[in-house]
């Protein structure tokens, strides 16, 4: 198995070449890595499997988020818009995740019948 050192330097190469390929926006690829980089460093009680599928999620929507964050705000960089949708993304959904779960619905579609 290789070293995390030489992991780590391998996916930054690699995200650093991939943000050179004609039609990627290199800025909101660097920030959405680092984003994603950083929710994976401070979830230290998951599993590797995991982190790694948090470290994925957050890298596509991060640069997929991007472009609207810096439409819809004052932000002009989508590194920035990229990094702090990368390292938001998790956390947010999981969020809204365990609110659908505690949410009856029944009794929202039935008040919605007007009695």
């Amino acid at each position: 198995m290789a070293e995390p050192n030489t992991t780590a330097a391998a996916a930054i190469a690699a995200i650093g070449v991939a943000g050179l390929a004609p039609g990627i926006d290199g800025n909101a690829l660097i920030g959405a890595f680092t984003g994603a980089a950083l929710v994976v460093v401070t979830s230290k009680d998951l599993g590797i499997f995991r982190r790694l599928a948090y470290l994925l999620i957050s890298l596509v929507m991060g640069y997929i988020a991007a472009p609207e964050i810096v439409n819809a705000t004052p932000v002009h960089s989508t590194g920035v818009a990229a990094f702090f949708a990368a390292a938001l993304v998790i956390t947010v959904t999981l969020q809204l995740i365990e609110r659908v779960k505690t949410v009856d619905l029944l009794s929202f579609l039935n008040r919605g019948k007007g009695d």
